[in-house]
C-alpha cells in the first residue's frame, strides 16, 4: 500500500458539520480553535451563495464559532474566480443575492441584462418569475449559462425550498441549454480552494456530511475524506453509493485529536 502523507491542511463543509439548524455542533469550536492554535491552514466551504464571507463570519460568530473571513470559501467566490479566469472583465446577468453579486464585482465583472457574456444563477430566497424569464431569453439568445451549485432544495423551518438546481432545471427545460455547475460536487471548487490554501490534495482532508456533494467532491479532487453523521447522509445510506469516504465518524468532535 502507498503510505499516506501527513495531513497538513483541512477543509470542512459548514451546514451539517460545524452548525446544524442554527446551533453549533458540539466539538466544532474546539476543532477550529485547535487548528488556529497550531497554525494549520483550513477553509470552511459552503455551496450556499447567498452570503458574503463577512456575513457568514458574523452568522457563525452568533453560534459561537470564530472563523476569519479569509477562511471561508463559497460557491459564489468559486464561480467568480472561474468566470474571471475564463473571460476576464466580463459581464453577467445575475440571479442571486449579495454573496454572488459582490464576488462578481470584486473580480471586475459588470452586471447587466444587455447582451451579457453569462447568465449566472445562484441562491436566493426571492426567485421572481420575471428574472427567470429574462434569464431564459438571454440564454436562448446566446449568453453562456453558469450556476453556482446543483443543490435542488434548501432547508427552512416550514420544509424544503427550491434551490439553484431546481431553478436551473426550469431554465434548461425551456432553452435546451444545461448550465455549468461550479460548486460541489464539481472538483473545480475544491481545486480552487486548494490553490487558495497553497495546499496539495494528498495532504489535505475534506470533512462533509453529504456523500453526493462533499465526499464526492473531495474524492474527485484527490483528497482524503471524512463523513460525519451530524447532517444529511445517514450511516445506513453509505453503502448505496459506489464510492466510500476514507473515514466515517459520528461528528467533528471525533477529529479533534487528529489535529
Amino acid at each position: 500500500m502507498v503510505e499516506q502523507k501527513p495531513i497538513e491542511c483541512w477543509m470542512t463543509d459548514m451546514d451539517g458539520v460545524l452548525v446544524r439548524e442554527g446551533s453549533i455542533v458540539p466539538g466544532a469550536d474546539t476543532l477550529l480553535s485547535r487548528l488556529r492554535e497550531k497554525g494549520v491552514p483550513f477553509l470552511v466551504l459552503t455551496n450556499n451563495s447567498i452570503h458574503t464571507p463577512r456575513d457568514l463570519r458574523y452568522r457563525l460568530q452568533a453560534t459561537g464559532l470564530d472563523v476569519p473571513e479569509e477562511s471561508i470559501w463559497t460557491s459564489a467566490l468559486a464561480t467568480a474566480a472561474f468566470l474571471s479566469e475564463q473571460r476576464p472583465q466580463g459581464s453577467a446577468y445575475v440571479i442571486g443575492e449579495a454573496g454572488l453579486t459582490t464576488a462578481l464585482h470584486d473580480v471586475g465583472y459588470v452586471i447587466t441584462d444587455r447582451n451579457p457574456d453569462y447568465v449566472v444563477l445562484g441562491e436566493t430566497r426571492t426567485y421572481s418569475f420575471s428574472s427567470i424569464a429574462t434569464a431564459m431569453r438571454l440564454v436562448e439568445q446566446g449568453s453562456r449559462f453558469v450556476a453556482t451549485n446543483p443543490d435542488a432544495t434548501g432547508p427552512s423551518p416550514e420544509g424544503i425550498l427550491p434551490a439553484t438546481g431546481s431553478v436551473a432545471a426550469m431554465i434548461s427545460k425551456a432553452t435546451g441549454v444545461d448550465p455549468y455547475f461550479v460548486g460541489k460536487p464539481n472538483p473545480l471548487m475544491m481545486r480552487a480552494a486548494l490553490n487558495r490554501l497553497g495546499a496539495h490534495s494528498e495532504s489535505t482532508v475534506m470533512i462533509g456530511d453529504r456523500m453526493d456533494t462533499d465526499i464526492l467532491a473531495g474524492l474527485e479532487a484527490g483528497m482524503r475524506t471524512v463523513l460525519v453523521l451530524t447532517g444529511i447522509t445517514r450511516e445506513s445510506e453509505i453503502d448505496r453509493f459506489p464510492f466510500r469516504p476514507s473515514r466515517v465518524v459520528p461528528s467533528v468532535a471525533d477529529l479533534i485529536d487528529d489535529v
